[in-house]
């Protein structure tokens, strides 16, 4: 499985941004998919994730009411809308897949993306 983000960019404070990850592998519907955030010098944490068949979605307390996840499984893709975005949202993004779980995405995935560079200028 391959997972390809993209949708990354400079955006000043209160903008809007749309990462796309797509995926090259099935069964992409039977497995959970997520994003997670890494900034300079912190941690990689968890932005918000969605279940196999998208009908469950949830959030980092920071992004909540900001971002919504969503996904199009014709299209083996998996969608984070970001409005109202903050500097303190700068960071690489990236998307994962975990086949370990069709509901809820754990926190050492099966797969990662690439990452896809988010900078929000105040």
């Amino acid at each position: 499985v391959q997972l390809q983000a993209s949708g990354g960019g400079l955006v000043q404070a209160g903008g809007s941004l749309r990462l796309s990850c797509a995926a090259s592998g099935r069964p992409f519907s039977r497995y959970a998919m997520g994003w997670f955030r890494q900034a300079p010098g912190k941690e990689r944490e968890f932005v918000a994730g969605i279940s196999g068949s998208g009908d469950s979605t949830y959030y980092s307390d920071s992004v909540k009411g900001r971002f919504t996840i969503s996904r199009d499984n014709a299209k083996l893709t998996v969608y984070l809308q970001m409005n109202s975005l903050k500097p303190e949202d700068t960071a690489v993004y990236y998307c994962a897949q975990d086949t370990k779980n069709g509901l809820r995405i754990g926190d050492t995935p099966t797969y990662w993306g690439q990452g896809t560079q988010v900078t929000v200028s105040s």
